[in-house]
């Protein structure tokens, strides 16, 4: 069952008189965006337009099937285009579309949350492991 999937609960229902819907729709994109390596990838492709060797040298650690499941979930939600040049051999290019721009700012905002608290988070964690 995925997060979409899910009953409401009691406190999500309540939240700001937002309905059943968009909150549906709001836990769709957010699993899309919120996986292990697409921001990653978002982030990549911000730079600029790559080939898919270059984003997979841009992402430690991703295989090149998660890469290629990767690309093809956020080109269905229309945040990668892919191009294909008629060259032998075949050259494929990736690049954020407008709407996957729009993500770079606040990507960078959580990424620049997550950093500055990350010690902070680790701190925490320590103290919540060492109570048992």
């Amino acid at each position: 069952m995925s997060l979409v999937d899910e009953p409401l609960t009691t406190y999500e229902s309540a939240c700001s008189g937002v309905t059943a819907d968009t909150q549906a729709a709001i836990r769709d994109v957010l699993n899309r965006i919120g996986d292990k390596w697409s921001l990653l990838v978002i982030a990549t492709l911000g730079e600029r337009t790559l080939r898919f060797g270059e984003v997979q040298a841009h992402v430690p650690g991703i295989s090149q099937r998660m890469l290629t499941l990767t690309l093809r979930q956020l080109e269905r939600d229309g945040l990668v285009r892919r191009e294909v040049f008629a060259e032998v051999p075949p050259r494929v290019e990736y690049a954020l579309t407008p709407r996957g721009a729009t993500l770079i700012t606040p990507a960078s905002a959580l990424a620049e949350w997550a950093i500055g608290h990350y010690p902070g988070i680790l701190a925490s964690r320590a103290e919540y492991d060492a109570r048992g």
